[in-house]
């Protein structure tokens, strides 16, 4: 009990002398996940805006697969993302194995499907509502994608928060093609797996106490979006 004692001291120590090491895998997790989950809207959103607009054969099945692909598993990711990059694979002369670019690829794989899925149900909700007075003004395609996605910004913030804590928990993949090497892809979850399994608990109780915390923000900033965006639908 001592030594648990210890260790949360020791922990809060640690954040609150700012540690450099805490710091320094702290900055590349937010680098890492920010960076992914950015690329994932730029590619989600108009994905997603797009399977709610249009209409073609086959559709509901494409829906159906990104709906799918959103429950994709994340030590499946990295081995496929692992097979490309490989030295043995058609991407391998990038060498992107074992840096922080292959863990972005991994998060932006995972977390797209989930950011598009989200995008696809509040866009298409909205152009129902919307459908009559586009066409009663000539929209084009792009026009009505463009207005429906700008109307629908607060809910599409939502999901781009829904796949940054998807990206934050995220450990399989990353440690897959990034490799937890120290000082280059070593990030938070990566970390407190390793330091659980060496027995060193003050680092991985002070990494997840800022895990928690960054969830807590995530999920306040959730209702905080929410309650903003039925405010201005009843506005």
């Amino acid at each position: 009990m001592q030594d648990f004692q210890q260790a949360f001291v020791q922990a809060f120590t640690l954040i609150g002398s700012a540690d450099p090491k805490l710091v320094e895998i702290i900055s590349l997790s937010l680098q890492v996940t920010l960076t992914a989950v950015s690329v994932a809207c730029v590619i989600g959103f108009p994905l997603g805006a797009l399977l709610a607009v249009a209409r073609f054969p086959g559709r509901m099945g494409v829906v159906v697969l990104l709906n799918s692909l959103m429950g994709l598993p994340p030590v499946v990711v990295g081995l496929c993302i692992y097979l490309m990059l490989s030295a043995a694979g058609p991407f391998g002369y990038l060498r992107l194995l074992y840096t922080p670019t292959a863990m972005v690829i991994a998060q932006t794989v995972l977390v797209t499907p989930i950011v598009a899925a989200l995008a696809r149900q509040v866009i298409e909700d909205l152009h129902a509502e919307y459908d009559e007075l586009l066409r009663s003004m000539h929209a084009s395609r792009f026009q009505t994608v463009w207005t429906l996605l700008v109307d629908a910004r607060y809910s599409l913030l939502t999901a781009a928060l829904a796949g940054l804590g998807r990206a934050f928990a995220e450990v399989g993949a990353v440690v897959i093609v990034g490799g937890n090497i120290d000082r280059v892809t070593r990030v938070m979850t990566t970390t407190i797996a390793l330091e659980t399994s060496k027995g060193e608990l003050a680092l991985a109780l002070g990494l997840g106490f800022i895990l928690i915390l960054l969830s807590i923000l995530i999920n306040g900033s959730l209702f905080v979006l929410k309650q903003t965006a039925e405010r201005m639908s009843y506005a």
